[in-house]
């Protein structure tokens, strides 16, 4: 399946570039997929199911975990990567497919990716 998408500027690059990751990426049952999102100012990690649609296991810095959290983005984004590897590991998960969303492996997008094989899910 090709994805087509035009246009110029940041955003849509990323998404091309997430597009085509896509391409040769996908989650099972046995190996899911763990997606970062990254805004300016939150993380999202979800552990998501491609066969059957499903998400898993979800972390965000919108929940109630990171109420009063006072911290830098990178060590928000290492606790997304603590919580979603301990609730994996709660769900069963051990091994999963690293998925970045188009974004550089670098900073936030890297600590949660590191944060998560520290705690025990392999990437």
């Amino acid at each position: 399946m090709t994805v087509k998408i035009y246009g110029k500027g940041k955003k849509v690059a990323r998404l091309r570039r997430h597009a085509r990751l896509r391409r040769h990426i996908s989650g099972t049952a046995d190996r899911p997929r763990l997606v970062v999102t990254r805004s300016n100012r939150h993380m999202v990690a979800q552990v998501v199911d491609d066969v059957k649609g499903v998400t898993l296991v979800s972390v965000s810095t919108m929940q109630s975990d990171f109420e009063g959290f006072k911290g830098t983005k990178i060590e928000a984004a290492t606790k997304v990567g603590t919580l979603i590897a301990s609730k994996a590991k709660d769900a069963g998960i051990s091994t999963v497919v690293f998925d970045r969303g188009g974004n550089k492996y670098h900073g936030r997008v890297a600590a949660v990716a590191d944060a998560a094989r520290e705690g025990g899910l392999a990437l």
